[in-house]
């Protein structure tokens, strides 16, 4: 897999399809990478833009972060749980 292109590099090119001076098949050519790729890029500016549905790159990430926060917080559950019944088999009476 190639290396990715930095985002200013994937920003200008952007800015540049978006002018419409040419078609996206000719900005792509100039720039040395293939249509598709230009396509996908265009088509996540627009998302972080709000120009299309989806999920942005901050709201995938806090998703991200809010997913993993979640885990954490049901395994301490978890342990809580087990160390309350652990606890409450010690204290019943005959033992």
């Amino acid at each position: 897999m190639p290396k990715p292109h930095p985002r200013e590099f994937r920003d200008d090119v952007v800015a540049v399809a978006r002018k419409g001076d040419a078609p996206v098949s000719q900005v792509a050519k100039d720039f040395g990478i293939s249509d598709s790729c230009l396509r996908n890029w265009l088509a996540k500016a627009d998302i972080e833009d709000g120009r299309r549905p989806g999920t942005s790159s901050a709201e995938s990430s806090e998703l991200k972060e809010l997913r993993r926060r979640n885990r954490l917080l049901e395994q301490e559950n978890e342990v809580l749980r087990r160390a309350a019944a652990y606890l409450s088999q010690a204290n019943l009476p005959g033992k």
